[in-house]
Order: C-alpha cells, then sequence, then structure tokens
C-alpha cells in the first residue's frame, strides 16, 4: 500500500442539468477550477449511457469491458475520485449504482450516463501530495498511482 497525506481544500456543490453526461461535465468543471484532485459524491437520475460492469475475462489484456447500457431512467447514487491523467487533465473514475423498477445496475459510469432533468454532485477538493491517474500496462487500465509513500 502507498498513502500520502493532504488536507481539504475547496468544496463545490454542482447542480447537473438535463442532458449533462458525467463523467464529462465533472471533469470540465475540474479543469475550469484548476481542481487537482478531488472526492465526487453524486445523487440524481439518468436516462442514458453506459455502465462498466466488469471485465469479460480478468486475465486478457487489453480488457475486453461488460458494457451495459441504461435503459430509461434510473435513480443514481455515485462515489469517485478526480486525478490528473498523464496530461494533467483531471480524470473522474466514479462508480456507480442506478436502479430502476426495483432492478440495480452497478458499476463504473467512464463510458459516460446522461442526467434526466437534475442531478446533484458535491467535490471536496484534496490538497494531497502527488497523484495521478497513469496508464498500466500489466491490467491495460488507467490506474490511480500514489507516487511518494508517507506524508507529503
Amino acid at each position: 500500500m502507498k498513502a500520502t497525506q493532504g488536507s481539504v481544500g475547496r468544496v463545490f456543490v454542482l447542480q447537473l442539468e438535463d442532458g449533462d453526461v458525467v463523467p464529462e461535465c465533472i471533469e470540465r468543471f475540474a479543469s475550469e477550477q484548476c481542481l487537482r484532485v478531488g472526492q465526487v459524491l453524486l445523487l440524481g437520475a439518468f436516462n442514458e449511457g453506459t455502465v462498466v460492469a466488469g471485465p469479460r475475462d480478468s486475465n486478457t489484456v487489453p480488457r475486453n469491458p461488460i458494457l451495459l447500457p441504461v435503459d430509461g431512467i434510473h435513480e443514481t447514487i455515485g462515489v469517485g475520485l478526480i486525478a490528473p491523467d498523464e496530461t494533467g487533465a483531471p480524470r473522474l473514475h466514479m462508480h456507480g449504482a442506478l436502479g430502476r423498477s426495483g432492478a440495480t445496475l452497478t458499476g463504473c459510469l467512464r463510458e459516460g450516463v446522461t442526467t434526466w432533468l437534475i442531478a446533484e454532485a458535491v467535490i471536496t477538493e484534496l490538497l494531497a501530495g502527488p497523484i495521478s491517474r497513469l496508464p498500466d500496462a500489466a491490467s491495460g487500465i488507467s490506474l490511480l498511482t500514489v507516487h511518494a509513500a508517507g506524508r507529503a
């Protein structure tokens, strides 16, 4: 395990509007605010898009993701972490649980989901040590990387 210590910076409350796409709109906001690292809590509803529900085979690289369509309006909760990619751009890794009619669809929102009516997000900026989201050759996935062990 690697760890770095930080503190809380700014806190933002976002009102996502009908048609906004997650993660793109949150990443754009983070870029506009020069926010490097942040925790995101999300609630609202989505009506279209795709959820990544794991790789088809965990031993094959590159990973062949299981992509599940968001079919109709789903109530949603999500949690994620923003970290800069290899170019310094903010990248959101968010998992969510989307429910409709007693069924739940759970997975990564990386492929994009579209807001229905409204969604709410709270972003807590983390003033942490050197953290980034970098491509990992062994897994074929961009992974969170804590660059220095101990306190920053």
